[in-house]
């Protein structure tokens, strides 16, 4: 088997940016900290939720759109793995139509839960498609609506999946 060279992935994104008829691509950079907080149980009795920037949808959503979409997918962690459908402009969608654990491991974690390394999966997880061109947008619309739908399903963990 011969070894695939890196991907440069800043040149890669710019020109897919330019090819959709955006600027250059500016990266984010932050001046301070992201404020975490510390885990107040063990992750062994922690429910967490998935998030996932892969443009996941489940049979009967809507699917992405590509310009700035900033739309969220609410994914019934327990549904059929069958159902689910992937939409990105930025990643080849063959390995994940193949199979979605690729960008959406539930299964994997379903297996923590079983083996009781983590305590629950919340019912529901939560996608979008990244790639988003604005970050400002993301960290003003997007990021606080799937906040508050995690302080509203009480998680105490989430795993933040990029695709």
């Amino acid at each position: 088997m011969s070894r695939q060279p890196p991907i440069d992935y800043i040149d890669r994104t710019q020109k897919q940016y330019e090819a959709l008829g955006y600027p250059s691509y500016q990266w984010v950079h932050n001046d301070s900290a992201i404020p975490l907080a510390p885990l107040k149980k063990p992750v062994s009795e922690a429910k967490l939720s998935l998030i996932a920037s892969g443009g996941l949808y489940t049979r009967g959503q809507v699917a992405f759109h590509y310009k700035d979409d900033l739309s969220y997918r609410e994914i019934d962690a327990f549904g059929p793995i069958a159902d689910l459908r992937a939409t990105h402009f930025a990643y080849d969608l063959a390995p994940v139509r193949a199979d979605p654990n690729v960008v959406f491991p539930v299964e994997p974690l379903k297996q923590l839960v079983a083996t009781g390394l983590l305590g629950a999966l919340a019912e529901r997880a939560y996608t979008f498609m990244g790639g988003i061109y604005s970050a400002r947008k993301v960290k003003e619309i997007l990021a606080p609506a799937i906040a508050e739908r995690l302080l509203a399903d009480q998680t105490d963990l989430a795993l933040l999946v990029p695709a």
